[in-house]
């Protein structure tokens, strides 16, 4: 099979004048603190070593960090035995690490890339900027960052991901007795967890020229120093100094450690030939292998040993993590912020920035903003900042520089900006914030599934001519048919019939299951039944005889309208492969693979549909989807595609393929998001695009009429911020993600000068689908503002 995954925790409308009045009410204000996240690359290993003597007993006693926590595990291909060895690890974590947030785990058994590396671990995320953060400006791991803030800041990823080694020789009897040539799974999994929790450097090595770097320096990081005393973190990046501080001694220099190792600083681990996913994130082999209490976090387990726990000294240099690490001297006065820009709001204007480039030896202290216009100067620690009480209209420029303790930098001037006016927004459902979202026409009226993630439903809106009647499609009560999981993943509707006799079919995602299910609605009633994901084992992707897979398939799906009835279309998350599924004549699921399973037949290898939309024109089924074609050395998207599937009947190996848009000398990467939608002027494409400026991020807004699919329209949309999710057109306009908020950009527009207007001023990375919906003839947009489900008007 391959092996491509990404991993993931499972992942409108206005009335009219007094009705409208009657009905909804105004989104709340926009909150001003701004978490920045980040994807892992590292992962902490621990390989297998040679045989120790001395032996330890297990325990679960030790020092304890004040509360208990609870571990959520979702297993990939575990056998039983190894199930009751993690489970153990957990309950002494639990009992060791204090959070009020559930930490998501996500194991997986497999073969490891090196047959000596036993397990491995990352923190799924990093986050900065996080509320309550001893020093804001450093990367925390998922599960500490959330411990600190109180709160689960990316509530759709796990927290942490592990893998174990299939082919290593363990014990598998549970009895905590290795032999001398057995391997101790439970010690794998205590340490691995360590790793997932925050012991970890996020350090990188070029072992040809000896360039170390450190892009996105941890907590962990912020407590190691050289025998002289300067901070890893200070070092530049990349730079061969760096690379040099990683092959030789460092040291621990957290209190708390310190104090549990009798009052010396802890060595770590770094060998003169450097060892990724070992160097500096373990403590070191030599001084600590023979310590029963405290050899956990060595480098290495030999076959025969055992882990007794977490040890005092591993639990000390925990405690170190949530506080403020040492500061040292600035060296230089700070040089300029770089990539400062002033991005368009509504009466205000977001000043972005990046740090200066001698961050790591100028210990900045604060960054002045000024306002050119009106003299005023605030003090921020960081980016990036809503300058409000501006005049909509009025053109802004603002001068920003960096300060630290031996003076401040020149100030970079921003561009221009003139703030101007959002649509009026108002709430649909008070309850629920809309996140996914699909909207459509039944019965001759408007309809949303909607989802509400803090209740884990799927719901609809329905408008009567008069009111919007709201009804609980699935995730709550879990009886007659309903299920008690949390359903409010992606989803997807479509409507069959015609008149009163129209069949709403609804598809969805059970987040608990990692199912595909159906509904459909007849105006009075559902029914439910689940497509796919419930199979007895995952089916490999190059099965020829398709059945129901074990697999995760809650990641994205869209449906289609046959001849003969509904079709859905989805992601196969553990393969990375593009499913499909229909009903036969006796109304029995029919399951192919539409795309990323091979390179015949116009098809692809490509990791496919992480983004997917399908719409049917007559008898004929378009689907939509980005593939990832290339990865980078740090695993981040290096190229892909976006592909155009199309078919006319409901039969098996019938798919017309083609690439609307691909990576190339111009374009770094394409996907990121895509839509497809059915407009009076035919169907209209769209996605997401990077320059090779870019790379990571999209900077580009592409689409492009079915009709004549060669003429693509590429829009960057400066000074609106960084486009994203959601993207949705009519025939004139096309809405899209801008900096976590909402904007348009009209179809006819200029590519050198397009027409982009503010939607929502309010910023919110939790609007992953809107939609279009019309009124009483008036045409509104619906999506998640501010945590809400909201209609928008211009």
């Amino acid at each position: 099979m391959k092996n491509r995954r990404l991993r993931r925790r499972t992942g409108a409308t206005l009335v009219a004048g007094i009705i409208c009045a009657a009905i909804l009410t105004t989104p709340q204000a926009q909150a001003r603190s701004l978490v920045h996240e980040f994807p892992s690359t590292s992962w902490g290993n621990i390989y297998a070593g040679t045989a120790k003597t001395g032996t330890a007993i297990r325990t679960t006693s030790g020092i304890h960090l004040e509360a208990k926590s609870k571990f959520v595990v979702t297993y990939k291909n575990f056998p039983t035995w190894a199930k009751t060895d993690m489970q153990a690890a957990i309950d002494i974590w639990a009992a060791n690490f204090e959070s009020a947030v559930p930490i998501h785990v996500e194991a997986t058994w497999g073969r490891a890339p090196r047959p000596d590396i036993l397990g491995s671990a990352q923190s799924a995320n990093f986050f900065t900027n996080i509320p309550n953060a001893p020093d804001a400006s450093l990367y925390y791991p998922s599960a500490l960052a959330n411990a600190i803030a109180g709160e689960d800041l990316d509530k759709k990823n796990v927290e942490i991901n592990i893998t174990a080694n299939s082919d290593a020789d363990w014990n598998t009897r549970n009895d905590g007795l290795p032999t001398k040539n057995e391997f101790d799974l439970e010690s794998v999994f205590i340490h691995e967890i360590a790793h997932g929790l925050g012991f970890l450097s996020t350090n990188a090595y070029d072992i040809y020229f000896g360039w170390g770097a450190l892009e996105h320096p941890t907590p962990f990081d912020a407590f190691v120093q050289t025998s002289d005393g300067k901070s890893l973190a200070d070092f530049p990046t990349p730079s061969l100094a760096l690379g040099q501080a990683m092959t030789r001694t460092l040291l621990w220099v957290g209190a708390e450690g310190v104090k549990a190792n009798g009052g010396q600083k802890p060595l770590l681990y770094t060998p003169a030939n450097y060892l990724d996913g070992s160097s500096v994130s373990h403590i070191d082999e030599d001084t600590y292998s023979s310590s029963l209490l405290d050899s956990v976090m060595t480098p290495n387990l030999g076959p025969g040993e055992i882990f007794s726990g977490p040890g005092p000294l591993l639990l000390a240099m925990m405690k170190d993590l949530r506080s403020k690490p040492p500061v040292g001297p600035a060296a230089t006065a700070p040089e300029v912020p770089r990539n400062v820009q002033a991005i368009t709001g509504d009466k205000s204007a977001i000043i972005a920035f990046d740090p200066p480039a001698s961050v790591r030896t100028s210990h900045i202290t604060n960054y002045t903003i000024k306002n050119i216009k009106t003299g005023k100067s605030i003090t921020v620690n960081s980016s990036p900042v809503v300058i409000s009480s501006l005049q909509n209209g009025v053109s802004y420029t603002f001068a920003v520089s960096a300060t630290n303790s031996l003076g401040a930098s020149e100030a970079v001037t921003t561009n221009p900006t003139t703030p101007t006016a959002s649509w009026a927004a108002s709430v649909l459902d008070l309850t629920a914030d809309g996140k996914y979202l699909s909207v459509t026409s039944f019965r001759n009226q408007p309809a949303i599934a909607y989802t509400d993630s803090k209740n884990g439903d799927l719901k609809l809106a329905l408008w009567t001519g008069k009111a919007w009647r709201r009804v609980t499609v699935d995730g709550k009560g879990g009886v007659g048919g309903k299920t008690s999981h949390d359903v409010s993943g992606p989803v997807s509707v479509c409507v069959s019939g015609v008149g009163t006799k129209q069949i709403m079919h609804i598809f969805y995602t059970d987040l608990a299951d990692k199912d595909l299910k159906y509904s459909t609605y007849n105006n009075s009633s559902f029914t439910y039944e689940v497509v796919d994901g419930n199979g007895a084992t995952p089916i490999p992707y190059d099965q020829v005889e398709r059945t129901r897979t074990a697999a995760d398939v809650s990641i994205t799906n869209a449906c289609a309208i046959a001849p003969a009835g509904p079709e859905v279309f989805y992601r196969d998350d553990d393969q990375g492969v593009l499913l499909g599924a229909y009903k036969d004549f006796t109304n029995r699921w029919v399951y192919e693979v539409v795309d990323g399973d091979r390179k015949t037949d116009g098809r692809t290898t490509g990791d496919v549909a992480f983004h997917l939309r399908a719409q049917t024109v007559g008898a004929t089924i378009s689907v939509i989807y980005d593939s990832v074609t290339d990865l980078s050395q740090s695993k981040q998207i290096a190229a892909g595609e976006i592909r155009l599937a199309t078919r006319t009947i409901s039969a098996l190996n019938s798919w017309d393929y083609q690439n609307l848009d691909e990576s190339n000398s111009t374009t770094a990467v394409v996907g990121f998001e895509v839509s497809l939608d059915n407009t009076k002027d035919g169907l209209i494409a769209s996605w997401l695009a990077s320059s090779s400026s870019f790379q990571t991020k999209p900077d580009q807004i592409r689409w492009v009429n079915l009709k004549k699919p060669t003429q693509v329209v590429s829009v960057t949309p400066t000074g609106y911020g960084t486009p994203g999710s959601p993207l949705i057109t009519d025939a004139k306009t096309l809405i899209f993600g801008c900096m976590s908020r909402l904007c348009t950009v009209g179809l006819s527009t200029s590519a050198t000068k397009p027409t982009i207007k503010l939607v929502t001023n309010f910023r919110n990375a939790d609007a992953a689908q809107a939609g279009w919906v019309t009124v009483n003839k008036v045409r509104y947009a619906v999506a998640n503002v501010g945590g809400k489900i909201s209609l928008l008007k211009p």
